[in-house]
């Protein structure tokens, strides 16, 4: 017991989950317990401010503040506008069809910014009010776009998939090539979902004012805005630009678009965007470097070795391993949010994931599905929290109508772990894996 008390290793963990049950910013917990540990164990307390910075000085990080920035020209730009309108004409007045609709700009936007919440707060605006408005319940409205809005991290560009990148050593383009068909496929189970629930509530989408010509009248005055994912990732699976590359390019198209085409930034948005783009980086970069910090602690006093073998200690068999990292992960996801996740367990799993022979592209998706499925997960529920701000409810009142959403994202993660053909097929067609 003596020595069960003096191991750095269980202090390492008590140290960051006692401030973090105490409602402490998890960055604080997170470089607090790493300092403690240092200092009193002499693993060199010196060379935490260069672990610091080490982890934050990397090339594919460079793609993160371009992204969110991108993402920022964009809502400012008003492109979002233009898919919903687009969208909602395809769907016309189809069962469902403006969850239908939801569902679908979420897809679209997932390929434009890699922020879930930044996407609630994008289409939600206008999406919630206009599915009130057709007489679709307030909560399922909320919940359809909050839901969804997880998209936004499956479909690339990504900043988690960047992130996952940088821990593990994969290439940033092939796993943002097998995000592509995932993204797809949990889209079709929400909506799957959405048209179940819609078809017993006799919800249904909005009469199309002119017909099919008012369907390519919403196509012409969204060109600008389709053909966004088209360069973003045109470029980066015709080998034009890199992810880092065509997130800068990003940046430029947007303001491109949202100063000359359609005409929605001046000199005042531009500042905002600025503003909330370094708010946004700063807030991922301090995570990002805390994590490493504890990843670096846990790895030197044994931490990561520890949980592992707990972890093979319960079974050998494969699935029984994933439904246990699954299951992990969904307990993480309600404490931790995105970054934090991946830096505090993907050091435990990378382990695991060698000695079962998981290919780590495969598994990388896998794990950022759980980290969106955390984005709907109380207590720390990013996109409930965002919708709820925009619709006006509680979280209580959330709740109910996220939770067939939930089952069926959960559904289409177990057929995509059944199935890993399909989040690889992309990626190896493309020659980059």
């Amino acid at each position: 017991m003596a020595s069960l008390f003096h191991d750095p290793a269980l202090w390492a963990v008590v140290l960051f989950l006692a401030p973090l049950l105490l409602r402490v910013p998890i960055a604080i917990s997170l470089g607090f317990s790493s300092i403690i540990i240092a200092y009193f164990w002499n693993l060199g307390i010196d060379m935490l401010s260069y672990n610091f910075f080490a982890n934050i000085v990397k090339y594919p990080l460079l793609a993160v503040p371009f992204f969110i920035l991108a993402g920022n020209i964009m809502d400012k730009a008003s492109i979002a506008d233009k898919i919903i309108i687009f969208i909602k004409e395809l769907v016309g007045k189809l069962t469902g069809g403006l969850a239908i609709a939801a569902i679908g700009v979420a897809v679209f936007w997932g390929a434009v910014s890699g922020s879930t919440a930044a996407t609630v707060a994008a289409i939600g605006v206008i999406l919630i009010p206009g599915m009130v408005d057709a007489g679709y319940d307030k909560p399922f409205a909320t919940a359809v776009v909050s839901v969804s809005s997880g998209l936004a991290i499956i479909i690339p560009p990504s900043i988690t998939f960047i992130l996952y990148a940088v821990i593990t050593g994969v290439s940033v383009g092939a796993i943002f090539a097998a995000g592509f068909l995932p993204g797809f496929v949990i889209a079709a189970f929400l909506m799957v979902s959405a048209y179940l629930t819609s078809k017993k509530r006799g919800y249904r989408g909005e009469e199309r004012k002119n017909g099919l010509k008012g369907v390519f009248i919403a196509a012409k005055n969204a060109f600008w805005a389709l053909m966004t994912p088209v360069i973003i990732l045109g470029g980066i699976y015709g080998g034009v630009f890199t992810p880092t590359e065509a997130a800068a390019v990003a940046c430029f198209y947007g303001l491109f678009v949202g100063t000359v085409i359609y005409r929605r930034i001046g000199w005042i948005e531009l500042y905002q965007i600025l503003v909330e783009t370094l708010n946004a980086t700063a807030t991922v970069m301090i995570v990002v470097a805390t994590a490493g910090l504890y990843s670096w602690i846990g790895s030197t006093v044994g931490v990561i070795e520890k949980a592992s073998a707990l972890l093979l200690g319960v079974s050998s068999n494969q699935y029984v391993l994933l439904f246990m990292i699954y299951f992990i992960l969904f307990i993480g996801g309600m404490l931790l949010d995105g970054v934090s996740m991946l830096y505090v367990f993907m050091p435990i799993l990378m382990p695991l994931m060698k000695r079962f022979g998981w290919d780590p592209v495969w598994f990388g998706v896998m794990v950022t599905t759980m980290v969106a499925v955390g984005t709907i997960t109380p207590p720390v529920a990013m996109n409930l929290y965002v919708g709820c701000r925009i619709s006006g409810l509680t979280i209580e009142e959330l709740t109910p109508p996220v939770l067939p959403l939930l089952v069926a994202t959960l559904c289409a993660l177990a057929f995509l772990t059944l199935f890993p053909s399909i989040t690889l097929v992309l990626p190896r067609y493309l020659g980059l894996m």
